[in-house]
């Protein structure tokens, strides 16, 4: 059998990348109508591809194909962010409980640098390397538990949550609210106490959520 040539990325994966991003940022806000004709000219591309691009991006919740009506940002409803936030914190509550189990001293002192990197934004009030240092330590915790599936379906149900419109650290008090969760996983995990790491990282993932419920409460229109 003659062996044939690996291609390099596929157009329409490059094309799905662009539009993730605008997405997560954005610029295509939830519940916009992708322009397909717009967007082919904008890229220089042909519709194939971006017809293929966006069964990928719906294939992962990030738009909505609508028979006849054309394609659609997802909009992500208050009892979506509910019920993935409650996947999410058994899903990020299990890497817990194994990294407190199997994490390696040198694992564990990674932990502890991306922590402190944590307790550095939160004093200088940077919400943007706060955000940056959270992501670092919750995926760090995923790689120790070193569990492919379990990353998978983490990283699908982030996508969706990106679709937010808030995030929770813009709630009143959150930051430092965050901060104090994480210093009490980190004391669990470094005491490897599995199941108090899992119970902690649960309760911190459904802390989140209720930020979000705050700021979204407070932007609904008082009645008169």
């Amino acid at each position: 059998m003659k062996p044939s040539r690996i291609a390099p990325m596929a157009l329409y994966q490059e094309v799905a990348e662009r539009l993730r991003q605008r997405i997560f940022s954005h610029e295509l806000p939830p519940g916009t109508w992708v322009d397909e004709q717009a967007l082919a000219e904008q890229y220089g591309i042909s519709r194939t591809p971006l017809r293929e691009a966006l069964k990928v991006l719906a294939s992962e919740g990030l738009v909505t194909l609508k028979p006849r009506r054309g394609c659609y940002v997802t909009e992500i409803s208050e009892r979506d962010l509910d019920e993935v936030f409650s996947v999410m914190s058994m899903l990020e509550g299990e890497c817990a409980r194994v990294s407190a189990a199997h994490a390696s001293d040198t694992e564990l002192d990674r932990l502890r640098t991306i922590h402190a990197g944590l307790e550095q934004a939160a004093a200088e009030k940077d919400i943007d390397g706060f955000f940056e240092a959270n992501q670092a330590f919750h995926l760090a915790l995923q790689e120790i538990a070193d569990n492919r599936w379990l990353l998978h379906v983490i990283e699908d149900l982030r996508k969706v949550i990106k679709l937010s419109r808030h995030h929770s650290l813009f709630s009143e008090g959150r930051l430092e609210q965050s901060l104090a969760e994480h210093r009490g996983i980190l004391d669990a995990l470094l005491a490897r106490d599995a199941n108090r790491a899992e119970q902690r990282m649960r309760a911190h993932i459904l802390s989140g959520r209720e930020a979000l419920a705050r700021i979204a409460d407070a932007r609904v229109p008082a009645r008169a």
